[in-house]
């Protein structure tokens, strides 16, 4: 079946992004490299460990991800390799190249449950394989691309007539429908492990990727929730059951990733830009219920603000909205670590331009 990609084709993406991600950078701005220094002094162990300070100081394959990309990107070898020895020292499954989603300090065993998170291993495998290239250590890049091996093996699956990515390797397969976590198509990452494991399996991964995130938006700004169900028999789309309809912490990087990979013009960006701009809302709220409209009675941290502000770059608008600084020490590092990497993407896209 063939795939549309309106405005540029699949395999461009693909090929363009990973070309341009996993490229050398340029010397970095000091206000980034004082940033990603804050960032290791607060949420990385000596050990090597990132540290959810939001989340009970649990650690997860997605912040190790997050800490293994952002290091190569800051061109910090020390820190990638101390994140690196970590990870697989803790998280490495023993029958596969991917990672158990959740490591607890508090548990004995740290891991109770060894299923993975596809969001994770794609950061984890796109880090291997450009740190591989920047550095030029074979090593990285052949665990990288057995890591991108294992996500096409092991998570990716037919649903509707397309192909899905799994958020793990068990337990969202259900009788007629699949769950889905539309965060977990990172863009970015997906072209760099294309590039270095070719497959036709990743075209149509993109491409019915981009298919779903078009579908999956509800709500009065037309939004996307953290997790849909995808029928098998017709692909139609909904918000999952069994979590809140809502487009909240997850959801929040769909715009991210589209935007980092050149895909701003998505209609899955321009309506979290309508929700965030939405003069109703003296701040940015930090989640929306799409089955009612209503919003958090909070507001969003500055990570949700710099993905704003980049994607709105991207798209060429203007960008007034600002969060309440609470200072560096109040954030979590949730938030610190959506910041610093839609900066990073920022960077990227300047580079790849």
């Amino acid at each position: 079946m063939a795939i549309h990609i309106p405005r540029r084709s699949a395999l461009g993406f693909l090929g363009g992004a990973a070309a341009s991600l996993c490229r050398p950078g340029s010397v970095l701005a000091a206000e980034d490299a004082r940033e990603w220094a804050a960032f290791k002094a607060r949420f990385l162990s000596p050990d090597g460990r990132v540290i959810d300070t939001g989340n009970a100081n649990q650690s997860h394959s997605e912040g190790q991800g997050w800490g293994l990309a952002l290091a190569e990107h800051h061109d910090d070898r020390a820190a990638f390799h101390r994140i690196l020895d970590w990870t697989r020292r803790n998280l490495r499954r023993e029958a596969d190249f991917l990672h158990s989603w959740r490591w607890q300090p508090d548990k004995q065993p740290a891991i109770q449950d060894s299923n993975n998170a596809t969001d994770g291993d794609l950061f984890i495998a796109g880090a291997l394989l450009r740190g591989g290239r920047r550095w030029s250590d074979p090593a990285l890049t052949e665990e990288g691309t057995a890591v991108a091996r294992d996500v096409l093996r092991l998570l990716v699956r037919r649903a509707g007539g397309r192909l899905v990515l799994l958020p793990g390797a068990r337990g969202f397969e259900r009788g007629d429908h699949v769950v889905l976590n539309p965060s977990y198509y990172a863009y970015p990452m997906i072209a760099v492990l294309a590039e270095a494991v070719p497959d036709p399996a990743w075209l149509r991964v993109a491409g019915d990727g981009l298919h779903l995130l078009r579908a999956a938006r509800f709500g009065r700004w037309r939004l996307s929730p953290d997790w849909v169900a995808v029928s098998r028999l017709d692909g139609r789309v909904t918000p999952a059951q069994g979590w809140p309809a809502r487009f909240s912490y997850d959801a929040v990087r769909v715009p991210l990733w589209l935007a980092w990979a050149g895909l701003s013009e998505e209609a899955a960006v321009e309506g979290p830009l309508g929700f965030w701009s939405d003069t109703k809302f003296a701040e940015i709220p930090a989640w929306a219920d799409l089955s009612n409209d209503s919003v958090s009675p909070y507001p969003a941290g500055r990570g949700v603000a710099e993905i704003g502000r980049f994607a709105a770059g991207q798209r060429g608008q203007r960008w007034a909205r600002s969060v309440s600084e609470g200072g560096a020490a109040g954030r979590d590092y949730y938030d610190t670590a959506l910041a610093l990497l839609a900066r990073m993407g920022a960077a990227e896209r300047v580079r790849g331009t």
